[in-house]
């Protein structure tokens, strides 16, 4: 049988270095599908349960690898559903290749079943490179430059391909004017910024005298050079979201999460700076940066559209995080650590605060409580998610990170819905290492429950079965109340924020996996010893208190005017607004209130 255009792809992707995909079948593209079956399994095919989580688990095997992720739908429906989950690819910077069916060539344009036009859908989030293939020799230099692109700009490509196409013989493209012979490999250039730019921004960071760094996903190769240019500089550091593993959280300089999701001290380190050095974030939300004109600022970016984006830098150095710190570790000069010692002290007084307030009482577990169990637990090497939603700040705030374990969520995006498909790509690729999935009970509603459908269908594959998935059910979309409550002044409009409760644990024990509910706070340590510990995946429903305030731990008059508006108005959970943690964060503006 001679060689479809189906196989050329899946042979090509193969050369690529590419080793799985995840997707669903259709009739648009079952000329892929026959292609992978008669590959013997050369490239490994994941069946998610809706293309959205397909686009989901390859750009968090993009983000937990390193490697291009790859996502496969039919045409139609099964491609749009794709684009939520590369949207998520594309806004956190990951290489993403989207494989897509289409009608066929003689049907396109004449208003057939499940024609859209799918290149100008895609054309934003695949801007890049978009393009349906329209003969069977076009298709090796398709292929070549869409994983390129994807790899090289960091970036989400698609390919759109004709269900009749797929089908044809393949065709190598002729020796002839207009055809193009393309080539595979890639392998990212080493960027470091010029030497006079490297002193410049020395020169800065030499005149500091309080520095704070600021790490994002762009760092998370480089630990140890952070580490060596922060203990140069007598630095402290805050980590934006999706750069949480970056720098283990043991480090008495180490401040934590910084912004909405944040910590007091990142705060503190922020608004009490000199010199600011960026590194690797495009962390969004510049109100939590210096004051514009209070710091003088150096930023490090492979990627210069993020440059002095946030804040006005002084100094813009285009390179790789570790090869530009390795670089200009040189140049630095030894400071003293007295700045570090103002730190310390606030970050060993802040850990004191989250163990307060996760102890607090509330009804019937305070989610604090959850993530602070947890993190002590942690298993070495371990790779953590988050959903969106309050479940995100308890992970943000509470759990942490120690070195070899790797950590990511939907961040730019930051989607409802990504946990358990992020957990289900972690563990395809590494599936010797523990996986921890952080969920609310809107987003497991969403779509997340039908992914442990995945789960069931896959775990016994895996080298390891230790998957776990911990559920925050307080039957509240919680983050989007006290956004509404603190943002808006206005009181919880249960008619959109209140949810049905679902036994998620009892669902878990229905498809085969073990299921664990807690409804009491001494039980929640042991719940995660027992998950941590047990023989199949694992989810543990927590019944959790809504009125637990997932508010920033610098919260403004603003918001307390809001807050107040909103009690004004007439909340109906207006007893559990004012009691219990909530009066923590509160307390810090009201006469003799505060934490102790």
């Amino acid at each position: 049988m001679s060689m479809t255009v189906g196989d050329f792809i899946v042979k090509r992707l193969h050369d690529w270095g590419v080793r799985r995909i995840f997707g669903y079948p259709g009739d648009g593209i079952n000329g892929i599908f026959g292609a992978l079956n008669r590959a013997n399994g050369s490239l490994e095919f994941i069946q998610a349960r809706h293309e959205e989580m397909a686009a989901f688990m390859a750009s968090a095997h993009a983000k937990f690898t390193g490697e291009l992720g790859v996502c496969i739908a039919t045409s139609g429906p099964g491609a749009s559903h794709l684009v939520t989950g590369l949207y998520d690819a594309r806004l956190d910077h990951q290489p993403v290749l989207a494989i897509t069916g289409q009608q066929a060539r003689t049907a396109i344009g004449g208003h057939y079943q499940q024609e859209v036009d799918l290149v100008s859908l895609f054309k934003d989030v695949a801007g890049d490179f978009v393009h349906q293939a329209s003969a069977p020799a076009q298709v090796r230099h398709l292929v070549d430059r869409a994983v390129r692109i994807a790899l090289a700009n960091k970036t989400v490509t698609a390919l759109v391909l004709p269900n009749d196409l797929q089908e044809m013989p393949y065709e190598e493209p002729p020796r002839l004017h207009g055809t193009i012979h393309s080539g595979i490999g890639f392998k990212p250039p080493k960027t470091i910024p010029h030497a006079d730019d490297l002193q410049q921004a020395a020169d800065i960071l030499n005149a500091g005298k309080k520095i704070a760094i600021l790490v994002g996903a762009g760092a998370l190769g480089a630990t140890d050079e952070v580490i060596a240019v922060a203990d140069r500089l007598g630095a402290g550091a805050a980590k934006a979201l999706l750069g949480k593993a970056v720098l283990p959280d043991d480090l008495p300089w180490v401040t934590g999460s910084i912004g909405m999701l944040g910590t007091n001290p990142s705060w503190k380190l922020m608004t009490g700076c000199d010199t600011l050095l960026m590194i690797g974030s495009g962390f969004p939300y510049s109100e939590f940066l210096p004051e514009e004109g209070q710091a003088k600022a150096v930023q490090i970016d492979i990627n210069p559209n993020m440059l002095s984006l946030r804040y006005p830098m002084d100094v813009n150095l285009v390179g790789d995080a570790t090869e530009t710190l390795k670089a200009l570790l040189p140049l630095l000069e030894q400071k003293k650590d007295h700045w570090r010692k103002e730190i310390a002290a606030e970050i060993k007084e802040w850990w004191k605060t989250l163990d307060d307030r996760a102890q607090a009482e509330a009804n019937p577990i305070n989610p604090q409580r959850v993530t602070w169990e947890l993190s002590p637990r942690l298993p070495e090497g371990c790779i953590l998610t988050s959903d969106s939603g309050s479940c995100a700040n308890w992970y943000a705030r509470d759990i942490k990170i120690r070195r070899g374990m790797s950590a990511s969520l939907s961040g730019g995006l930051a989607s409802m819905g990504a946990c358990v498909p992020y957990a289900i790509a972690a563990k395809f690729a590494y599936p010797d290492r523990p996986v921890i999935g952080l969920v609310g009970d809107g987003a497991m509603q969403m779509n997340n429950m039908a992914e442990l459908i995945t789960v069931a269908k896959y775990w016994k594959t895996w080298s390891t079965p230790h998957f776990v998935i911990g559920v925050f059910n307080n039957e509240d979309l919680n983050q989007v109340t006290w956004e509404q409550r603190v943002m808006e002044g206005d009181p919880k409009f249960d008619a959109s924020q209140r949810i049905p409760n679902v036994p998620y644990h009892r669902f878990a024990e229905l498809i085969g996996l073990k299921g664990i509910y807690v409804d009491h706070p001494d039980g929640v340590g042991a719940a995660w010893d027992k998950a941590l510990a047990a023989d199949r995946p694992v989810v543990i429903e927590f019944k959790t208190d809504p009125e637990v305030p997932p508010l920033p731990p610098h919260i403004t008059f603003a918001q307390m005017q809001h807050l107040t508006e909103a009690l004004v108005k007439g909340d109906s959970h207006e007893g559990g607004i004012v009691t219990g943690t909530a009066r923590q964060l509160l307390g810090a503006l009201l006469p003799g209130g505060g934490d102790k």
